[in-house]
This record gives structure tokens, C-alpha cells and sequence, in this order.
């Protein structure tokens, strides 16, 4: 008995001993939590790569590609368009120039944000007039290339920003540091939802959204205004855009973490971070964008919501409704796609009836 029981303990032993194959290794290891922080370390070096990328492609050096402007007067006389042929081999693009009867009518279409500019005959020389609300860096592009093709040109210019910024705001990034931090704290709250609250269910998890949406959108504009004095915001108009920006972010992850779990976070921050912002027009307007991302920008929830505030803040008689179609649509299909697929949504509650426990000796 002795020899048996001590042959079954040896063949244990060995059995317990062996290394394991290359299988089990592979099988142990996709079950540990060391193959998911591997995954992120890749992950988050791409992530930096891309983010540094993309905001360097398209910050870095903007140059301006179609420039529309308004022109009054006869810009085809020799000395005019010795300096608008000038204008444009300086710029390196092409300005898209739109033939106005009055002064009133161009500046009504600077005011439409139609026209970044209007040039108009003036005496012998020419006038421009630039927006530095419409675009600051557009503004400062032309205005500086103009002068310097006044003086090789021979041609007098004068130039007038007739749209300024506001004074708490002279480089016009107060906008897009708004709307950029209405984005990301949107999709950060809903992060957060879904790691502290995750028993929140469907409904309650959508009005938690709307509740920290516009307190955090209270807040921003609260500060930036009144705190700070930065700007002077149409306070309750400026509130609601940054409310359905950050509702919208908030969605959008939402959205995400029910389709594809906890990787949610890849998509929302490449649409959001890496194609939005940049794409935006909030730090650099969309003339000096590549023309494929000035397109696109308009149509991602942070360049509507900074087109939107723009708009509000410079423009507040001539809003349009594009942008907040934009943001409602981006909500909608959002919340929509989570409630369909509610189901799949990670946490929740269970309101069944527990069941009753059966008699002992049942």
C-alpha cells in the first residue's frame, strides 16, 4: 500500500512539475490582467504619437489655401491687380474674390462670415479690410502679407481690422479652450459614470449626463466671464451651446462603451481629440486648415460647438443653425444607438424579485 500510495504521489508530483506548454502559457496569459496593460502601453505610445501628429499638421505652420473676400470698386485696373496677383503669389493660394455693389453689401457678407476680408479701390492705392473676429490668424496673415506686398508693389494700402476681438481675448483661442474643455470634460464625466456609477440604468445614466453637463457648462462660463472677465459672454446663449457640447461628448462614449466595452475610449478620443479639435477652426480658422479637415471639422461636434459660441460671441444677429443641427444630431444617434443596444450596456441594476429561499428539507 505504502509503495502504491508513494508511486500515485510521485506521478502527481510530476504531473504538477512539468512546464507548461506553450498553449497553457498563451491561455494563462490572455486571462491575467497583463495582456489588456499591454494592449494600453502600445495603445497610449500610438495615441501620443497621433496626438502630437495631428495637432502639429495642422497648427504648426497654417497656411491659407482658399481665402474668400469681398472686393468693391475696380480691382481690375493695372495698379489693383498688379497687387491683388502680388497678394496671392505671397499667400500661395488663391483669394476667392466675390464682386459686391456697396460697401454695406460686403460687410453685411463679413458679418454672414461669408468673407474673411474686402478689398476695395482707394484713390491710387487699395484699402483692406480684415476681421480678426471671423479669424484671427487669417487676419494677421493678410494684413501682414499685404504690407509687404504694398511696398514691393509701389501700391498704398491701408488696413483696418473691422471686426477686432475682444480685449480679454486678442489671439481668439478663449473660444476653443472652452469648447475644447466642454468636449473633453464631457467624455470624462461619462467615463467616470461608467467606473463609479456603473449601477446607474440606461435612463438614470443619460439625466446624470444632462445634470453634470450643465452644471460643468455652468461652471465654464461662470469663470471665463465672470471670474476671470476674459470674455464677455451672451451668458445664457454661451451656457446651453457648451451644455449640448459636453452632453453630446458625454453621449458619444457612452455610446462607444456600449457598442465596444472598454475600449470605448479608442474611437471617442480619435473623433473627439485627434480629428475634432484640430479640425475645429477654434485655434487655427479653417482657410489655413488643409482643406480636408476644414470640411470635416464642421461636421464633428467640437467644430460645431466652436462655430456655434463663434458665432454667438462675434455675430450674435447673424446665428446660424448648422452647428446645433450638428450637435443634436451627434446626441441623438448617440442616445439613440445606447437605448437600442441598452441591453449591452456595462452595469445597471437588476429589478427582478429576488427569489424566496426554499424550506429547509425542501
Amino acid at each position: 500500500m505504502n509503495e502504491a500510495s508513494g508511486e500515485g504521489t510521485d506521478a502527481a508530483h510530476g504531473a504538477h512539475g512539468r512546464p507548461p506548454t506553450r498553449a497553457e502559457k498563451w491561455a494563462a496569459f490572455k486571462e491575467s490582467p497583463f495582456l489588456p496593460a499591454l494592449v494600453l502601453v502600445f495603445i497610449l505610445a500610438l495615441a501620443a504619437g497621433l496626438f502630437a501628429g495631428s495637432y502639429t499638421y495642422t497648427m504648426a505652420n497654417p497656411t491659407p489655401h482658399r481665402v474668400p473676400t469681398a472686393v468693391v470698386g475696380d480691382m481690375e485696373a493695372p495698379r489693383e491687380r498688379t497687387f491683388v496677383t502680388g497678394l496671392e503669389k505671397a499667400l500661395n493660394t488663391s483669394l476667392v474674390l466675390t464682386r459686391y455693389g456697396t460697401g454695406a453689401e460686403a460687410r453685411e457678407a463679413v458679418e454672414e462670415q461669408e468673407e474673411f476680408a474686402i478689398l476695395r479701390t482707394r484713390g491710387t492705392g487699395v484699402e483692406l479690410d480684415v476681421a480678426g473676429a471671423s479669424g484671427a490668424s487669417v487676419a494677421q496673415v493678410l494684413a501682414e502679407t499685404a504690407a509687404k506686398v504694398g511696398q514691393q508693389t509701389g501700391v498704398p494700402v491701408l488696413i483696418r481690422d473691422i471686426k477686432p476681438l475682444q480685449d480679454g481675448d486678442p489671439r481668439g483661442l478663449a473660444l476653443f479652450y472652452i469648447s475644447l474643455a466642454a468636449v473633453i470634460i464631457g467624455f470624462v464625466g461619462a467615463i467616470q459614470l461608467s467606473v463609479h456609477a456603473r449601477a446607474l440604468n440606461p435612463a438614470e445614466r443619460i439625466a446624470f449626463t444632462v445634470a453634470y453637463s450643465l452644471l460643468g457648462a455652468f461652471a465654464i462660463a461662470a469663470v471665463v466671464d465672470w471670474l476671470l472677465g476674459a470674455l464677455d459672454l451672451p451668458f445664457a446663449e454661451s451656457w446651453l451651446i457648451l451644455a449640448l457640447t459636453m452632453f453630446t461628448s458625454g453621449m458619444v462614449f457612452t455610446m462607444f462603451n456600449t457598442l465596444i466595452g472598454r475600449w470605448a475610449m479608442l474611437p471617442t478620443w480619435g473623433l473627439m481629440v485627434l480629428l475634432g479639435n484640430p479640425s475645429s477652426g477654434g485655434a487655427v480658422s479653417w482657410p489655413l486648415l488643409p482643406s480636408v479637415l476644414g470640411h470635416i471639422g464642421q461636421w464633428l461636434p467640437p467644430g460645431a460647438s466652436v462655430n456655434a459660441q463663434h458665432t454667438a460671441v462675434y455675430f450674435p444677429d447673424h446665428q446660424h443653425l448648422f452647428p446645433f443641427l450638428v450637435l443634436a444630431a451627434w446626441a441623438l444617434v448617440s442616445c439613440t444607438v445606447f437605448w437600442v443596444y441598452r441591453h449591452r450596456h456595462p452595469g445597471g441594476r437588476d429589478h427582478a424579485p429576488a427569489h424566496a429561499a426554499a424550506p429547509a428539507g425542501a
